[in-house]
């Protein structure tokens, strides 16, 4: 099973859902990537992901150009821009799902109020691709 998360930068919630799938199901083939990536992993997605034991200090923002050639079994936006900016894959795609997320990385305020911004949208991210696994991969398995 290969399963693409897209989203506009993929600093933050793609990377986040891309961690979540893998510690679920290290059978799934699961990549992230953005339609405009920004230079590095947010470093508050890192902290708080670290928090549920999922590493995401190595990743690194791909371009979604990337992955135009590949087959998907899944192709899962995260944000309403990758959603209309989603390119057309010359690879199969079997299934787009759209799963919608506030963007983290506009939190403003103290440290200790953005952090909770991205542990929000962290527990967020778990509950909806928990659902979304036990909805469409699992019952597949």
């Amino acid at each position: 099973m290969k399963i693409l998360i897209l989203c506009t930068g993929n600093t933050c919630r793609s990377q986040m859902a891309e961690g979540f799938l893998k510690a679920m199901d290290p059978s799934l083939e699961v990549y992230s990537a953005g339609t405009q990536p920004g230079g590095r992993v947010h470093p508050v997605a890192v902290e708080v992901m670290k928090e549920k034991g999922i590493d995401l200090s190595n990743g690194h923002p791909k371009p979604v150009e990337q992955f135009i050639n590949t087959t998907f079994d899944y192709v899962i936006t995260v944000c309403d821009g990758a959603k209309e900016a989603c390119p057309v894959f010359s690879g199969e795609v079997k299934r787009r799902l759209h799963i919608s997320f506030d963007d983290p990385a506009e939190a403003t305020g103290t440290p200790e109020e953005i952090k909770a911004v991205f542990t929000r949208v962290r527990d967020e991210i778990e509950r909806d691709f928990t659902r979304f696994y036990n909805m469409n991969i699992k019952q597949q398995k």
